[in-house]
């Protein structure tokens, strides 16, 4: 009973300091002694503690020795290896999600994820289509179903996350990148497997060459 409290208090530690970190409400580059962190939260410092070394080994802090934890800093060359991996990995799954004739009931995650950034697009709102977006690849690796591709590239989307939200609103509106899900979806569902992979391909280099440009944008202007 007390190990079942214990690993709930750090699963909500785990998750609270996560959600911070992805929207970047603790920023790249945050430095804090976990003192803080643990007083911020309103908990005790051992599940914090916990929670930090699970944030640690998932790329998205550092904890330096007597100095506390820092927010990795977002920089364009560990963007570039992530998309580079993404660009490798998801048009593979996609085609295997589109060879392997999904029932409607599958695809519907998909189908309500494209159509959510949709009708975001049509309501100005980023942050509902950011979030539709990100349903849209996890639910397409959930279809796929290799328990370790979904846990790998599910901590790289964390990792790429932060960076997105950065650069959301220093791009053009994401209309072309909605669509190119929506062409995606429909590939998929017509089971033409060769055309999902070419697509998802150009929607990832598209969109890293996109995301990329801003960064090293954002760099400049620091220097």
């Amino acid at each position: 009973m007390i190990t079942e409290h214990k690993t709930t208090r750090v699963n909500e530690a785990y998750e609270r300091i996560k959600s911070e970190i992805l929207e970047n409400r603790l920023p790249p580059g945050f430095q804090a002694p976990e003192p803080e962190i643990a007083l911020q939260l309103g908990m005790s410092r051992t599940p914090v503690r916990e929670a930090l070394i699970r944030l640690e080994a998932e790329g998205l802090v550092e904890l330096i020795p007597r100095r506390g934890v820092r927010v990795i800093p977002i920089s364009p060359e560990d963007m570039r290896e992530i998309y580079e991996i993404l660009t490798a990995l998801e048009p593979e799954a996609a085609a295997a999600v589109a060879h392997s004739a999904l029932t409607p009931e599958q695809l519907a995650r998909l189908e309500m994820a494209t159509s959510n950034m949709e009708s975001a697009i049509d309501a100005n709102d980023l942050d509902a289509w950011a979030g539709a977006d990100d349903r849209f690849h996890r639910d397409l690796l959930d279809l796929h179903g290799n328990r370790r591709l979904r846990e790998f590239v599910n901590k790289l989307y964390d990792q790429a996350h932060r960076a997105r939200m950065l650069t959301l609103r220093l791009r053009e509106v994401p209309k072309r990148s909605t669509i190119e899900h929506r062409e995606i979806l429909r590939c998929m569902v017509s089971g033409d497997v060769e055309k999902t992979r070419s697509i998802f391909r150009a929607h990832r280099h598209r969109t890293a060459s996109e995301l990329l440009g801003i960064l090293e944008r954002l760099r400049l202007t620091r220097l």
